[in-house]
């Protein structure tokens, strides 16, 4: 074999080599396991944290929004306002009375606190009826985003009226399903907190006149998130995007008094 087919033989092994390494590159980087946010949720007089597992793939912009306001400590003392057993627990509402969400100022530092501009905002229901591919089911230990319920008249602005709260599943509820935007997973403290939490007295409403009490859905004595942080694992999600809430008292009041 003389000098010019070895070189050649050689020269051809190369290119096969370095064919293989561009092949093994791309496939690596199409099956590399992509690592989700972890967010740790810490609940005063819990030992046990509640650690969720986000999946932006489900629901991205829902993901994004839940980052960003955790990390910038939005949800930091703020109480589960909702308990329900076999349902759900909810927290996320700064009023803590189930109405409230975030406002401009929560994402954006150039906005003044609760100036004129400082308008509450909502997200868009990243769930199949409101036209998004979500097939994250809502099984036990599930973390949803809330939203209002208004009549059918308004049921693209219930759809896109979640903020801040959110819930945690407690048992497998289906009827959730492609109406709330599922978008994380309790991986631990399950039993340990979110369990117990759903096990705390709750409060009564009493009636002045009568005496009659009514049960609620409010834990008697706060059960408050002491932080939530997500640690996005080096990946930069972006800000969500948002918009100005619908004002349904302003539309109420507009629809059947003319005001």
């Amino acid at each position: 074999m003389n000098k010019k087919s070895v070189i050649m033989i050689i020269a051809i092994i190369l290119v096969i080599v370095l064919i293989g390494l561009v092949v093994f590159g791309i496939i690596g980087k199409a099956t590399a396991k992509v690592e989700h946010p972890i967010a740790e949720i810490k609940v005063e007089g819990y030992d046990v944290p509640i650690v969720v597992e986000l999946y932006p793939e489900y629901a991205e912009n829902t993901v994004k929004n839940f980052i960003a306001l955790a990390n910038s400590g939005f949800y930091d003392g703020l109480i589960v306002h909702r308990v329900e057993k076999n349902f759900v627990i909810q927290t996320g509402d700064p009023e803590g009375t189930g109405n409230g969400g975030p406002k401009f100022s929560s994402l954006d530092s150039s906005i003044e606190k609760d100036s004129d501009s400082d308008k509450k905002y909502s997200i868009k229901g990243e769930f199949t009826r409101n036209g998004y591919d979500n097939g994250l089911s809502h099984t036990r230990g599930v973390i949803s985003m809330a939203r209002s319920s208004y009549s059918a008249e308004l049921a693209e602005e219930g759809y896109n009226s979640a903020g801040s709260q959110f819930f945690i599943c407690l048992v497998n509820t289906p009827s959730l399903n492609g109406q709330y935007a599922g978008f994380g997973k309790v991986i631990s403290g399950m039993e340990e907190t979110v369990d117990k939490i759903s096990e705390v007295e709750l409060g009564v409403n009493k009636d002045e006149e009568t005496g009659a009490e009514t049960p609620t859905s409010k834990p008697k004595n706060d059960v408050v998130i002491s932080s939530i942080k997500v640690d996005t694992k080096g990946i930069d999600y972006g800000m969500p995007e948002y918009e100005e809430a619908f004002d349904y008292s302003a539309w109420y009041m507009k629809r059947y008094y003319g005001m």
